[in-house]
């Protein structure tokens, strides 16, 4: 069969010879000892990876939300961009989809987009009303909550699986044996594949995530080739779903949808790339980032060990802690004074949900891990508006059932050493996490 992405893979072929390396795959230099208080305010650069990785995010955005709540930074490896980090900006601007826009002609919804890489994978998320709103229909019935609670016995059958075949009493990695295991079989649910599939997703979504990570991804090549075998994996199990009656999974809600049947293969690998990272990352960081933040916060952990029913408060609070998504962008559409700034059109406007997620301004306490917390779901880690996260009920779901099972196996689950985080200004993300379980007598 003809391949509808040989060009993708030409053109990872031609970069790689070429040993090419973009600007914004290359390192950006930072004093991580330096006082953010004593940059001057317009060297501030909030994108650069090496504060997520090295964890050091917090008071330069704190200091912007104080000082500078529209922030704009002329110089980084994505280019100019303006910052919104207090919450309610945030809410404002994403309300506002006729002002600032998330189409891909425009960029798309990440500071590392361009208007000549996201055009060659469009999804349903870089989209505008009307386009938007048609695209994200057709999959959404996959995560109604009738859909989601027919999935909830499937998903504790393998997480207490998952959980009761880990090593116990010696040191092992929780991000690998467990988050990456429990949400890439899910994955392959979703798409109607075997569960065998599951490292093939994972490792794909792997490449598709850390696009501006150097560590992770050698060469842009790297990422076009995967794009390619993706996009020829799913084109053969597009034409099995469309010759077959609805099974409803999620290539074939796509097959079937009348408005998406007759979707041009861009557009196809575009929303399959957006499901698989959305999939994976949100809840498998999240798994993670909420075992690291009971180890951080020992009184948190004696409380649910007490009171084991505070996990339905405690899964949207490990969310908002962890942020597992730390921005989206947009595009303005015209020039505009927003909070007193003049931004121009055209300009990229990155809206920091993990600084909206920090601002004491909006959630009482925001720096605090508070497992009880009286309004747990009041954060920003799922967007808000016309694009907030298709998945966030999933995303709950599977970290509740995990946190349920592991509770009723009366596992207390040890972190011993630090965390190795992602080089990423876009995922926070947590690549291995070593952990231990006591041997239980």
């Amino acid at each position: 069969m003809n391949s509808a992405y040989a060009n993708l893979r030409e053109k990872g072929q031609s970069i790689k010879a070429a040993k090419h390396v973009s600007r914004r795959r290359q390192r950006w230099p930072i004093d991580l000892n330096a006082d953010p208080y004593e940059i001057p305010l317009e060297e501030i650069n909030v994108a650069n990876p090496e504060l997520f990785k090295h964890n050091a995010f917090a008071p330069y955005f704190a200091r912007l939300r104080n000082e500078a709540p529209v922030h704009y930074c002329k110089d980084s490896q994505y280019g100019p961009y303006w910052s919104i980090t207090r919450y309610r900006d945030i809410m404002e601007v994403e309300k506002a989809h006729h002002i600032f826009s998330s189409a891909y002609e425009l960029g798309g919804v990440l500071i590392q987009g361009s208007t000549q890489s996201v055009s060659e994978t469009p999804m349903f998320i870089q989209m505008d009303p009307p386009d938007h709103d048609v695209q994200r229909k057709a999959v959404a019935p996959r995560f109604t909550q009738r859909s989601l609670s027919e999935l909830e016995g499937l998903i504790r059958q393998r997480a207490g699986r998952i959980l009761d075949e880990l090593p116990r009493g010696e040191t092992f990695d929780w991000v690998s044996l467990v988050a990456v295991e429990l949400t890439g079989q899910m994955l392959a649910s979703l798409f109607g594949l075997p569960v065998e599939e599951r490292r093939r997703l994972i490792r794909w979504s792997n490449i598709f995530s850390n696009a501006d990570n150097p560590e992770l991804v050698a060469s842009s090549g790297d990422y076009y080739e995967a794009l390619a075998a993706c996009g020829d994996y799913f084109q053969e199990v597009w034409a099995d779903r469309a010759n077959r009656p609805p099974t409803g999974d999620l290539v074939s809600m796509l097959a079937h949808g009348a408005q998406t049947r007759n979707m041009g293969p861009k557009e196809f690998l575009g929303n399959v790339v957006l499901l698989l990272v959305g999939g994976n990352d949100t809840t498998r960081n999240s798994i993670s980032g909420g075992v690291l933040a009971l180890h951080e916060n020992p009184a948190e952990y004696e409380k649910l060990r007490r009171h084991p029913g505070l996990i339905r408060s405690m899964v949207p609070e490990i969310i908002r802690w962890q942020t597992p998504l730390t921005h989206m962008r947009r595009s303005a559409l015209r020039d505009l004074v927003f909070k007193g700034q003049h931004i121009r059109k055209g300009d990229a406007v990155v809206l920091w949900y993990i600084s909206g997620n920090r601002d004491n301004s909006a959630i009482d306490q925001a720096d605090e891990f508070i497992i009880d917390r009286h309004r747990p779901r009041q954060h920003l880690s799922f967007g808000f508006g016309i694009h907030r996260c298709l998945g966030n009920r999933l995303a709950e779901l599977q970290l509740r059932v995990i946190w349920e099972e592991i509770m009723a196996r009366h596992l207390r689950i040890e972190v011993v050493g630090p965390p190795e985080r992602a080089n990423s200004a876009l995922f926070r993300a947590i690549n291995q996490l070593p952990v231990r379980i006591a041997a239980q007598p």
